[in-house]
C-alpha cells in the first residue's frame, strides 16, 4: 500500500490522538530525563518487538561509545517526544539503566532496517529502505510504514528541504522480515512480501529479482523457498545466478531441489554449471538417472529417450471416463504433470490414442476412452534429437509427447516446458 505521508517533525499531527513521525527525525535525538538539562544521550535506534499486525516499540537504545556501556530506556519509561528530544523518567533504581541486551523477537531500527534491500511487491524490483514510518499514540508507538524515497535518504541528513519528491511508503505488512530469527542477521534481507507470498510469485519473475541481489542476499531470499518453488526459480534463473545459488546450497537442500526437476530440467541446469559443481550435484542423483545425464551432457544434442520422463497416465480403451477421471484425481500427480491420458493395448503397452483432458471432463461418465480419444496420436521415435522435438511440439501444439519403441510401445513422455525452454 502505497499512501501520502504526513511530514513530521515539524510534527504535523495525523489525529486527535496520534501522529505520524519519522525515525529519521529523531535518530541521534537528545534523551532526557524530564528536564531538557539533564542529558543521559543521544537516541542510537529504537528497539522494537516483532508482534502482529504490527511491530511495538518496547524502548531506547543509548550507545556512549568509547568502550563505555549502553543504556536501555523502557519504552514506559518515556514521557514526551519533542522535535530533536526525547523525555523520559528516571531510572527506577540506580544512576543509570541497565546497558542493552538484545533479545530473540526484538528489531532495531537503525541496525536491521535502515539501508535494507528489500523485495517492492508491485513492481518486483529492488527497492532499499531510507525512513521508518511510526504511529505514536497514547503513549504506544508501532511501524507504520517503510519510505523507499531518496526523501528518507535525505531527511536522515537533515536535507529534507531539498526533498524532490513524494515519499513513497511501503505498509509494514508488505515488508514482514522472513522470520524472527532472520531479521537479526546481516546476511538476511528484509522482503516487501511474506514467506507465504513470497511462494506465489511468478518463478521468472523471482529469479529476474535474485538476479539483482548480492550472493548473501540471494542465498538468503533462495533458502526460504520450499523445494518446488526453489527448483523451478532456478530452472529460470541465469547462468551466472543458477551457479551462484548452487554454490550456496547444502548437500541435502541440494539432493531435494534436484529431486523435484526432470531429467530433461536437470540436464538444462548443469550443462550451465562449472565441471567441479556439475559432478557433486550428478553424485547425488540416483545412479540410473546419473547415468542418464551423464550420456545427454556427452552427446551434442540429446535423443528422447534419454529426456523423457516415465511418469504419465496409461489407460485401456475400455476404461470408461468416469473410472478414468476418478484414477485421475487418485493418481497424486501434479497438475503440470498431466494434460493427457494416452490409451495403450494391454499389455504391451501399445499406443492406440490420447485423450485430452477438456475432451475427458466434457464426456459422459459412461463413455468409453475409445470413444472420445484422439487417433492417431502424434508420437516419436526414441532416438529423435532434441532439434526435432522442438519442431514437432511447435508444429503439433502439443503439451506431451508421447516416445515409442519401434514395435509402438510408449516408454515415457517429454512436457513442453523440458525441450522448449
Amino acid at each position: 500500500m502505497i499512501t501520502t505521508p504526513v511530514t513530521p517533525g515539524n510534527s504535523q499531527a495525523a489525529g486527535p490522538d496520534h501522529r505520524l513521525l519519522y525515525f529519521s527525525k529523531f535518530l541521534r535525538a537528545r534523551v532526557c530525563e524530564t528536564r531538557r538539562d539533564f542529558l543521559l544521550g543521544k537516541l542510537t535506534d529504537l528497539v522494537f518487538r516483532l508482534s502482529e499486525p504490527y511491530p511495538e516499540a518496547i524502548g531506547i537504545y543509548l550507545s556512549h561509545g568509547w568502550g563505555n556501556p549502553s543504556e536501555f530506556v523502557p519504552w514506559e519509561r518515556v514521557v514526551r517526544i519533542e522535535p530533536g528530544a526525547v523525555f523520559v523518567l528516571p531510572p527506577e533504581r540506580g544512576e543509570c539503566y541497565p546497558p542493552f541486551v538484545d533479545q530473540p523477537g526484538w528489531i532495531l531500527l537503525n541496525e536491521h532496517l535502515m539501508g535494507k534491500t528489500i523485495l517492492d511487491m508491485e513492481g518486483r524490483g529492488i527497492e532499499v529502505v531510507n525512513d521508518v514510518q511510526l504511529l505514536e499514540s497514547r503513549g504506544r508507538m508501532i511501524i507504520a510504514h517503510v519510505d523507499v524515497s531518496f526523501n528518507g535518504f535525505l531527511r536522515k541528513w537533515g536535507l529534507d528541504w531539498l526533498a524532490p519528491q513524494k515519499a513513497r511508503l511501503i505498509a509494514w505488512r508488505y515488508v514482514q522480515p522472513l522470520s524472527i530469527e532472520d531479521v537479526t542477521s546481516t546476511d538476511k534481507v528484509s522482503l516487501s512480501i511474506t514467506k507465504s507470498e513470497l511462494a506465489e510469485l511468478p518463478s521468472e519473475d523471482l529469479a529476474d529479482s535474485l538476479e539483482e541481489l548480492s550472493g548473501k542476499q540471494q542465498a538468503a531470499v533462495f533458502s526460504v523457498l520450499d523445494t518446488e518453488k526453489a527448483a523451478e526459480t532456478l530452472l529460470e534463473a541465469e547462468p551466472r545466478a543458477q551457479r551462484q545459488l548452487v554454490a550456496s546450497l547444502t548437500v541435502d537442500r541440494a539432493r531435494a531441489i534436484l529431486g523435484e526437476m526432470s531429467t530433461a530440467q536437470l540436464a538444462d541446469l548443469l550443462s550451465a554449471l562449472p565441471l567441479d559443481d556439475r559432478n557433486d550435484l550428478i553424485a547425488l542423483l540416483p545412479g540410473e538417472q546419473a547415468d542418464r545425464i551423464r550420456g545427454i551432457l556427452a552427446e551434442h544434442e540429446a535423443r528422447a529417450d534419454a529426456l523423457m520422463s516415465t511418469t504419465f497416465l496409461r489407460m485401456t480403451r475400455e476404461t470408461r471416463v468416469g473410472e478414468a477421471l476418478a484414477r485421475l484425481r487418485g493418481s497424486k500427480l501434479d497438475a503440470e504433470e498431466v494434460w493427457d491420458i494416452f490409451v495403450v493395448l494391454e499389455p504391451a503397452g501399445v499406443l492406440l490414442g490420447v485423450v485430452d483432458l477438456r475432451e475427458l471432463v466434457m464426456a459422459s461418465d459412461d463413455a468409453t476412452l475409445e470413444d472420445v480419444m484422439a487417433t492417431p496420436g502424434v508420437s516419436a521415435n526414441q532416438d529423435v534429437r532434441e532439434e526435432e522435438l522442438a519442431e514437432m511440439f511447435v508444429k503439433y501444439h502439443l503439451r506431451m509427447l508421447p516416445i515409442v519403441d519401434p514395435n509402438d510401445r510408449i516408454l515415457g513422455v517429454i512436457h513442453y516446458r523440458d525441450v522448449m525452454k
